[in-house]
C-alpha cells in the first residue's frame, strides 16, 4: 500500500470508529490522539490525507490543520467536529484550507467517499505539478536549441496540414543531436536552480 492517511482525535473510541469505517479501503491508516503527536508522525511519513477532529485537548483541529497546510501543503485536509459552529467551520476553512468539513456523528459512506475523492485530488495535483515541471524543462531545452540553431524549432506544414521537417542527411542529424545534447547539458548545468 502506498496510500497513507492520518486520523487525529483525542478520543480513542472515535479513532477506532473511523478506522473501522475505512477498514475495507486500500489505505495504510495511522492514528494520533493530539495535534502535537500527529505532527511528529507526519515527520516520519508522507500522508495524502489528514482528517482531524476540531475540539481536542491542547491544539485545536483548525490550528493543527493550519500547521499541516504550512508544513505539508500537498496533504489534503478534512475536519471532523461534534460541535458544528459556523465560527469553527470558517476558522478551519480560512486557516487550514480544508477540503471537507464533517460533523459527528458521521455517515461511514460519506467519509469513505470523501477520503477517496481527497486522494484523487492529491494524485491529480501531483501529476499536474510533474507535467508542469516537464513542460518547463522542455521549454528550456527548446530555448537552448533555438539559440544554438536558429530556426530549428520552427516546423512547416504541407498542403494537407501535416507537419513537415526539411530533409537532412542522417550524418548531419547525428551531428546536430550530439551538439544539441552537449549544449543542453551545459545550459542545464549553468541554470541549475533558475526558474524558467
Amino acid at each position: 500500500m502506498n496510500c497513507k492517511i492520518l486520523l487525529v482525535d483525542d478520543e480513542e473510541n472515535v479513532l477506532s470508529a473511523l478506522k473501522r469505517a475505512l477498514i475495507e479501503e486500500p489505505y495504510e491508516v495511522y492514528g494520533a490522539t493530539s495535534g502535537e503527536q500527529a505532527l511528529e508522525v507526519m515527520q516520519a511519513h508522507c500522508f495524502k490525507v489528514v482528517m482531524s477532529d476540531e475540539r481536542m485537548t491542547g491544539m485545536q483541529g483548525s490550528e493543527f490543520l493550519s500547521l499541516v497546510r504550512e508544513r505539508y501543503p500537498d496533504t489534503v485536509r478534512i475536519l471532523l467536529t461534534g460541535h458544528a459552529t459556523l465560527d469553527a467551520a470558517l476558522r478551519a476553512v480560512n486557516q487550514g484550507e480544508i477540503y471537507r468539513f464533517f460533523t459527528k456523528p458521521w455517515d461511514d459512506t460519506e467519509i469513505k467517499l470523501a477520503v477517496r475523492l481527497a486522494i484523487e485530488k492529491y494524485d491529480l495535483e501531483r501529476e499536474n505539478r510533474r507535467l508542469l515541471s516537464t513542460i518547463k524543462r522542455q521549454t528550456l531545452e527548446m530555448k537552448v536549441l533555438e539559440r544554438r540553431f536558429p530556426g530549428i524549432t520552427r516546423v512547416g506544414r504541407d498542403s494537407q496540414g501535416s507537419l513537415v521537417l526539411d530533409d537532412m542527411p542522417e550524418e548531419e542529424i547525428r551531428r546536430l543531436i550530439n551538439m544539441c545534447e552537449q549544449e543542453i547539458e551545459e545550459e542545464l548545468e549553468g541554470s541549475h536552480g533558475v526558474n524558467v
